[in-house]
């Protein structure tokens, strides 16, 4: 058995302003063992009664809130970088925290800021993405994990899941395929980012070979 000691677990900061599916997903990932070098450190909310909260206080989670509401948004992102900060957070996953991020936070956090949009980006940046998708007639939906940068919807790309958009599809039921694909595909990016073997080309992610 070797005497070295075991890597040390990188610690996500979640943000979150709903259900938290995807941070659902995320922690079962990390008790299943396909996260195995992560953990969670701290789950932030922005709106008090947001479920994915009490989701995480259930999972004996350490919890914070913010409320956002009424608030400047530098000041109110200077409270969250202060928690995260405190708890030694390594990386930070936006899951479903509907806040636009102030460029005084990007900057605090570079390249350490991950989120994941339900559309093939670029296209279909914003709200509702999966509606316009489908309104728009798109044969092929998905999703999108990528860096956060100062624009709506803009980061380095990391990867992207695509499904078919079936004939018997209407807006919801493509919803939530495209959300059983986010699940899946946060994890992978997760991973991938947490390995630390990547580099950038100008705007192109690119895993390093073996």
């Amino acid at each position: 058995m070797s005497s070295a000691e075991p890597a040390s677990k990188k610690r996500l900061g979640i943000l979150l302003s709903g259900r938290g599916s995807n941070f659902l997903a995320i922690a079962r990932s990390i008790r299943e063992g396909r996260l195995p070098n992560a953990e969670i450190a701290i789950v932030i909310s922005n709106v008090a009664d947001a479920p994915g909260l009490e989701a995480a206080r259930e999972l004996r989670l350490s919890t914070a809130q913010f409320i956002s509401k009424g608030r400047k948004r530098a000041e109110h992102d200077a409270d969250v970088a202060a928690c995260l900060r405190k708890h030694n957070v390594d990386l930070i996953i936006l899951a479903g925290y509907m806040r636009l991020l102030s460029p005084e936070f990007i900057a605090a956090f570079p390249n350490r800021i991950l989120n994941i949009h339900p559309s093939l980006l670029p296209a279909f940046p914003g709200l509702d993405a999966q509606t316009q998708a489908f309104d728009y007639g798109c044969k092929i939906a998905g999703c999108t994990v990528h860096f956060v940068d100062e624009h709506l919807d803009h980061g380095v790309i990391i990867l992207q899941h695509a499904i078919p958009v079936l004939e018997t599809d209407d807006a919801h039921s493509l919803a939530d395929r495209i959300l059983a694909e986010e699940h899946i595909a946060y994890t992978e990016a997760i991973a991938r980012v947490l390995s630390s073997e990547y580099h950038f080309e100008n705007r192109r992610y690119v895993q390093n070979k073996a």
